[in-house]
């Protein structure tokens, strides 16, 4: 039993609007550039040089809460224009090529299904509201609320270092093993390297087994000194999460979460999926091909489940997200989380230098955070083998949105359905797409030239005649970090730039230097933070 050390259990104050004491340190700066200032707190309006200017909103701003002209409850229990929803869904889903789609809009503490094209493109299979989908990475929400769930119980404390609980648990610098925390994993600070892609067998000792090849992986950097999307970090915490629970990840997220909350359309293992007509990812096939279904449904090792393998359908992981707005309850109010608990996930423990691989303005404790002019909301993004899956909150206004696809220009598709549906819904306007501007600046490349490393990946800077190239060498790649080999880097600022070099030429990948606190330079990309070498 490991019982929480500190009287607060979380460690955090709810009405605060600041970070936790560590978190407020893994802060890296987007050095010398004015357009682009410091990351805003969670709930301070966003100033970034790429947020859409908000204009007025007439009607969408008689559902915010403070509009004394209006009751939000009201608008809340509203329902949504399902008709019309339907018919940009599917408007939208053709013209993004997108095979299909599910949709899940939940408003009013109802959720309501909506779905369109088809799960495969050669079998014309149609969607139904009963189709699960790969959600990928959204798979981290799901493992980061039961180890609250264990923290809500005094099972385990956040403040709790790994080898605590993993006695096992060893790095390549036995100077950094000792020193991560639960906390720095939910958050993505721990400093391990974003993917463990061992295979260590499908058997119920998977996990375990991971922890043990962990030995071999050499740590990005000190924990608590800059934020990097890891998936090391949560296959870390489903095993946590069976040592304290004595069963599987598996078995312990249905008993601890999914049962208690009546989603029976949601499972982690493929064998279970085949219950359901499942959605197989696609790829793109070339000029003139369209989107093709991908040679394989889920080659990923079971071990990577805690995270980035769990299955559902669009409105049980909706439900995963009212739970999270009605405090902590089951529908029929049956309490599955403390309100405390369900307020320390949403609570800003740093901010992140690359604002824009997923539209995010901090990371909470499992969850992304945004800052949407002022209105704040979290969610979180997910891929798996040809599979996009997308999750916005907005709490203020009790409304949710999922939206599930397997393949085509599902990103796309997901900025202009998802920015329709919270502008009208809930007051929200969302960034444009990332993409450079029309008359890019000059900038001086040569303080940014160099070799970045991270465990899996060298990244060379270069530029010659004024002309940035980055070259990616995934010498381990993971599933989510599908990163071209060569970018030709196009200035959106002096630190900022946008990536052209992919299948799709209207997707700009993000590329961003920094400066970590020490002062060395550090390059994001996928979110990934990679320290220049010497």
């Amino acid at each position: 039993m490991h019982t929480p050390r500190d009287e607060t259990q979380f460690g955090f104050s709810p009405g605060s609007g600041g970070g936790s004491g560590a978190g407020e340190g893994v802060r890296p700066s987007v050095e010398g550039d004015a357009r682009l200032p410091p990351v805003p707190s969670l709930g301070t309006p966003s100033t970034h040089a790429l947020a859409r200017t908000a204009p007025e909103r007439g009607a969408c701003a008689g559902i915010r809460p403070q509009d004394p002209e209006v009751d939000a409850r009201e608008v809340r229990d509203t329902p949504p224009d399902l008709d019309h929803w339907q018919s940009r869904l599917d408007h939208l889903r053709a013209a993004h090529q997108v095979p299909g789609a599910s949709l899940a809009i939940l408003t009013g503490g109802r959720i309501h299904p909506l779905v369109s094209g088809v799960l495969h493109r050669g079998t014309a299979t149609p969607v139904t509201p009963g189709s699960v989908f790969q959600l990928g990475s959204l798979a981290k929400v799901y493992t980061a609320t039961l180890i609250m769930r264990l923290v809500d119980s005094g099972e385990l404390a956040l403040g709790t270092r790994v080898v605590d609980v993993l006695p096992e648990f060893a790095t390549a610098d036995s100077d950094i093993t000792g020193l991560v925390t639960i906390r720095q994993l939910l958050s993505h600070t721990s400093g391990l390297a974003c993917g463990l892609l061992h295979d260590s067998g499908r058997g119920d000792d998977c996990l375990a087994r991971s922890v043990e090849a962990c030995r071999s992986l050499a740590p990005d950097r000190r924990p608590g000194t800059a934020v990097s999307y890891s998936d090391t970090g949560y296959v870390l915490l489903g095993r946590i999460a069976e040592v304290i629970t004595g069963t599987t990840w598996d078995r312990a997220l249905r008993e601890r979460l999914l049962s208690p909350l009546g989603l029976d359309h949601t499972m982690t293992l493929p064998e279970e999926a085949l219950r359901f007509p499942v959605a197989m990812g696609h790829a793109d096939g070339g000029p003139g091909k369209g989107p093709v279904p991908v040679p394989h449904w889920d080659p990923a090792p079971r071990s990577l489940g805690p995270a980035a393998r769990v299955i559902a359908t669009a409105a049980d992981l909706a439900g995963l997200a009212r739970m999270h707005l009605d405090g902590g309850t089951a529908p029929g109010g049956a309490r599955v989380m403390s309100v405390d608990a369900v307020a320390a996930m949403q609570h800003r423990e740093t901010g992140v230098p690359d604002q824009w691989t997923v539209g995010a303005d901090g990371w909470g404790l499992g969850w992304t955070l945004y800052d949407w002019d002022g209105i704040p909301g979290y969610g979180h993004d997910g891929s798996a083998a040809g599979q996009w899956a997308f999750l916005r909150v907005v709490p203020e206004t009790g409304v949710a949105v999922v939206l599930l696809t397997n393949g085509g220009r599902a990103r796309r598709l997901a900025d202009a359905l998802l920015g329709e549906i919270l502008e009208e819904l809930c007051g929200v306007l969302l960034p444009e797409p990332f993409a450079p501007p029309a008359d890019p600046p000059a900038v001086d490349l040569a303080p940014l030239v160099g070799t970045y490393r991270r465990a899996g990946a060298v990244i060379t800077v270069t530029a010659e005649g004024g002309r940035g190239r980055l070259v990616h060498d995934p010498a381990d790649p993971t599933p989510d970090c599908r990163v071209p080999r060569e970018l030709e880097l196009i200035p959106v600022s002096g630190t900022v730039f946008a990536g052209s070099g992919g299948a799709d030429e209207d997707e700009w990948l993000p590329v961003v230097f920094t400066r970590l606190p020490d002062g060395s330079r550090c390059l994001y990309i996928g979110m990934r933070a990679a320290n220049r070498s010497p």
